[in-house]
């Protein structure tokens, strides 16, 4: 089991760049796989999840060429080649579910498969909905667990509301949608991230939002492939926010940060903390708003993270506690049950790391309630988890010496941050 050794090491000063946008790193592969023609992606996230997404595409028949800092999409115009082996989706829950929706509207067999994280994260979000559109699943707990099998075919489209908020939920349903007949329409309670039908308008697909934020697409549409310049991910990019904003002394400047307000919760939880962030050289890019991100250190206070903004920061979370360890007052994360079927059950894995730390928190159904503090290190496990890992390693550089253990999966999306760290860490 691998394991960090981390500990306080002065201000972070300088400038940085954090790896690609992971979510539209995804789409950029899966939709002009699937699309008609050739696109050119740059900035592609090169982690473990970008990569299971790669293998399963090469598997079903798709030519992906790497050109170093550029990426070559040759698109199947719809139509997937059976894969002779079973698609192996590694920790990537975006992968799997993606996937379920590609290949609900192709006629050919597919198993979908995961590491032992994933195979414990519930499909049946994703299934259930695309059953009723005609698809056939078969899995454990009646399709509800990874390994899935996977018959797709002639699809009807149908209206569908989602009882949560999951831009993976909807990508999974447009993408079986554009392989129906008929009209959909979705709707899910606070709206999701919108990468997917930003992507899909560029490369010619028919959405339409309702007033009511429901969104409608035609069946039957092809998409033609489109380049895509991939921005830094604000998920990747939060670490380092927080590790400024707790860190005395520090002043960071984040390059070329996706700005899309759909996953922009970070920066108004973090404002409303009292951080000291500011926003320049706001600019558009392959259709994504984009801007670099100057932070400098500042006092804390407690807050309340809760209602539509849960969406919009929900990978953000255990960081966003690590901040709240370190505010003034109590800081409250209600609505977050998400949270307990991510990667691990992230409420119960933060709690575990705060209370090493030293710090008094409530675990509640759906969030903790986080009271100020002092960080103090200790011995924390990430249950695998990437996101769990990252956050107390951030803790560890505004309180005492840590070992963090289990912190192989920082390889899915984030391979370099450790030595991002040593390259803006002063000490």
């Amino acid at each position: 089991m691998s394991h960090w050794e981390m500990a306080p090491r002065g201000a972070l000063k300088g400038s940085i760049r954090v790896p690609g946008d992971k979510s539209i790193s995804h789409r950029s592969l899966l939709f002009n796989a699937f699309a008609q023609g050739e696109a050119r992606v740059e900035g592609l996230l090169r982690g473990l999840d970008v990569q299971a997404t790669w293998g399963c595409l090469k598997a079903l028949g798709v030519e992906i060429c790497d050109e170093g800092d550029v990426v070559v999409i040759r698109g199947v115009g719809g139509h997937f080649r059976e894969s002779h082996s079973v698609l192996d989706c590694g920790n990537s829950g975006t992968t799997f579910r993606l996937l379920c929706g590609l290949l609900a509207g192709q006629p050919i067999f597919s198993v979908l498969t995961g590491d032992k994280h994933l195979k414990k994260r519930p499909m049946k979000r994703v299934t259930g909905p695309l059953e009723a559109m005609g698809a056939r699943f078969w899995g454990r707990e009646n399709a509800s667990l990874p390994p899935i099998a996977i018959h797709g075919g002639q699809l009807r489209a149908c209206d569908y509301s989602s009882p949560i908020a999951s831009a993976q939920v909807k990508t999974a349903i447009l993408l079986a949608t554009l392989q129906a007949e008929g009209e959909a329409v979705f709707r899910e309670p606070h709206r999701s991230r919108d990468h997917s039908e930003r992507m899909l308008r560029a490369m010619g697909a028919d959405i339409q939002e309702m007033a009511d934020g429901a969104l409608t697409i035609r069946g039957g549409q092809t998409l033609a492939a489109c380049d895509v310049v991939v921005p830094g991910d604000i998920s990747s990019a939060a670490f380092f926010l927080v590790a400024a904003s707790i860190v005395p002394g520090s002043d960071l400047c984040i390059e070329g940060v996706g700005l899309n307000p759909t996953r922009t919760g970070i920066l108004d939880a973090l404002w409303s903390m009292g951080a000291d962030i500011s926003v320049e050289n706001q600019r558009e890019v392959s259709g994504e708003p984009i801007g670099n991100l100057r932070v400098r250190y500042t006092e804390l206070k407690g807050t309340q993270i809760e209602g539509e903004l849960i969406p919009r920061l929900v990978d953000e979370l255990p960081v966003l506690a690590v901040a709240a360890a370190c505010a003034d007052g109590e800081t409250i994360i209600r609505d977050a049950a998400e949270l307990r079927v991510k990667e691990s059950d992230r409420i119960a894995a933060t709690a575990a790391g705060l209370r090493v730390n030293g710090i008094d928190v409530e675990e509640t159904p759906d969030g903790m309630i986080i009271q100020g503090g002092r960080l103090q290190g200790g011995h924390v496990s990430s249950a695998g988890d990437h996101r769990i890992a990252m956050a107390f390693g951030i803790a560890a550089l505004a309180g005492g010496a840590s070992r963090i253990d289990d912190v192989e999966n920082v390889k899915t999306s984030f391979p370099n941050f450790r030595a991002l760290l040593s390259e803006v860490c002063s000490g």
